[in-house]
């Protein structure tokens, strides 16, 4: 039955997908293609998540959804969104450290930076600041398409001189109506006092939609949200990073401490103990200076699972198994295509990368990490002949425990004269255009994640309020649901606490007309004793 409900979900999606696209080309494109740029809408008519995009942050209602994208569209050609680069943006702005990308938060998603304190309010550069922030949103969507953001507003030693209504507006439409569902939530941290009334402004301009994501913070509670990892010093975090320009502060990724061999310690010693007694081996996989062209596929079952029956072999490997997903590239075909799974148990912490040559030439690649301590990659760089395979093991170290803000990235480059010299010297002077670049998020199972959110358990129990009226939502996939959920919820409480405004301003005339009654009474048996005094 739920696969049922499922697939009539997915129909629904899709029926609503294609309604927008057909009414976009009559309504929007009849009178002059001219008014976007044709990538725009080349990607409208191909790309289905751009369009569910859009329908997911308008409730499914295409009208809505449609007017979202003709305005967002208008902003792409206005700002050039397409072919902005970091050339086109001037190189002061980048030296400043304003605006950046850097670390995680709390669930895996990238941090945002505004450094409000450095913002100087200036008519003559508010475009290119504009465009600026442009350049970041668009190069994170094509590095990390579907991952959500956290934007920190860090207004420590900030004042009204940096305040720009302008420009914060812009930042807000950029989450509203560009870049739908990209938000994930706006930390805004040590707000001072005075600027109160400005963000009361600012809350109108989310709308109830993003109303719950905009989250106020201090210095003691902006650990709920952000580890300290990756929060300032100022901030009571321990990150030792500091800004800088040249090159770009947005890549985390490093080459793994492993890289091509093992470190030598007592728990890596016992498990090649118990790698030389199994079957297949590993070795042809690990080893450091030769990796076979198709090498036997890695087998996680350790022996003494073997002899065990079936079932609880299965249950014992659950999250082990090779990948189903594909990512088909220029050069590589990557499975998995998305994330790489670990957990906490001892079956549940090594995870496979299958590469696959599809060109006709050599290629070079290597995998990073942005956590180097935590994992091992082997081999982590070599070679692929023409049509051929490398199973490539990523496994946590030790007692390591994997995060949601861990991430992987996959380079690779054809070798047009193989063998003439070494990888490292190949990737020293290989130009940056000829890299095939792919990233991998880290999915961390089910047995080492917390206990589900009682917010989230709430907003299921209350789908079947009358208060939330689904008629016109399709149907659609149970998490799908639970957003639609919530965002219903959010804009029924505040209504409510309009309502609720209303009441109490009704209450203070009220009272203020009781206590004039009483004055009014005290003032008359005054004037009647007054009265009846004798002369």
């Amino acid at each position: 039955m739920a696969e049922l409900e499922q697939h009539q979900g997915e129909q629904g999606i899709e029926a609503k997908i294609e309604e927008t696209r057909e009414r976009f080309k009559n309504e929007f494109l009849q009178d002059s293609a001219d008014k976007y740029d044709q990538r725009d809408v080349d990607r409208l008519q191909k790309d289905n998540s751009l369009v569910e995009g859009y329908l997911t942050w308008r409730l499914y209602v295409v009208d809505d959804a449609l007017k979202m994208i003709d305005e967002s569209f208008h902003w792409r050609k206005e700002f050039c969104v397409n072919d902005l680069t970091e050339s086109s943006i001037p190189k002061w702005m980048f030296e400043t450290g304003a605006v950046y990308l850097h670390g995680y938060d709390k669930e895996g998603n990238k941090l945002f930076w505004f450094k409000v304190k450095l913002h100087v309010k200036d008519s003559k550069t508010i475009i290119d600041k504009k465009k600026y922030v442009a350049f970041w949103l668009e190069r994170y969507v094509k590095k990390e398409p579907g991952m959500p953001l956290t934007v920190v507003f860090d207004m420590s030693d900030s004042g009204l001189s940096n305040i720009d209504m302008d420009f914060v507006k812009y930042v807000v439409n950029c989450f509203k109506v560009y870049y739908p569902k990209l938000l994930s939530k706006m930390i805004i941290m040590d707000m001072p006092w005075i600027m109160n009334a400005a963000w009361k402004i600012v809350k109108t301009w989310l709308g109830p939609e993003a109303i719950s994501k905009l989250k106020f913070t201090s210095r003691s509670e902006i650990q709920s949200f952000i580890d300290a990892e990756y929060l300032p010093p100022h901030m009571g975090g321990t990150d030792p990073f500091k800004y800088s320009y040249p090159p770009l502060p947005d890549d985390d990724f490093q080459t793994p401490i492993s890289d091509n061999g093992p470190i030598v310690s007592e728990d890596e010693i016992e498990s090649k103990e118990g790698e030389l007694e199994s079957k297949d081996g590993l070795e042809s996989s690990f080893n450091s200076t030769e990796v076979a062209v198709k090498p036997k596929k890695v087998n996680f079952i350790e022996d003494h699972l073997r002899t065990e029956d079936n079932d609880k072999a299965e249950s014992r490997t659950k999250g082990a198994r090779k990948p189903v997903t594909t990512f088909k590239g220029a050069l590589l075909d990557i499975s998995p295509a998305e994330e790489l799974s670990f957990g906490s148990g001892d079956t549940e912490k090594k995870s496979l990368v299958i590469l696959s040559n599809v060109t006709k030439n050599p290629l070079a690649f290597k995998v990073r990490t942005t956590a180097p301590e935590k994992y091992r990659v082997k081999p982590s760089s070599s070679t692929c002949e023409p049509g051929g395979s490398i199973d490539i093991v990523v496994s946590l170290h030790g007692a390591s425990q994997a995060s949601p803000q861990d991430r992987f990235l996959v380079m690779a480059a054809e070798m047009d004269n193989a063998g003439s010299q070494e990888l490292a010297q190949f990737w020293k002077e290989l130009p940056k255009a000829k890299i095939m670049e792919h990233r991998l998020r880290c999915h961390v199972l089910e047995s080492a994640k917390p206990a589900a959110s009682p917010l989230k358990d709430g907003a299921a129990e209350t789908g079947s309020s009358k208060d939330i009226n689904m008629a016109h939502v399709p149907k659609i996939a149970p998490h799908a649901q639970d957003d639609h959920l919530l965002m219903r919820l959010t804009a029924s409480n505040s209504r409510l606490e309009q309502n609720v405004r209303t009441c109490l301003r009704v209450q203070k005339v009220l009272v203020g007309l009781v206590l004039s009654l009483v004055v009014l009474n005290l003032y008359c048996v005054h004037l009647l004793a007054t009265w009846q005094q004798p002369s």
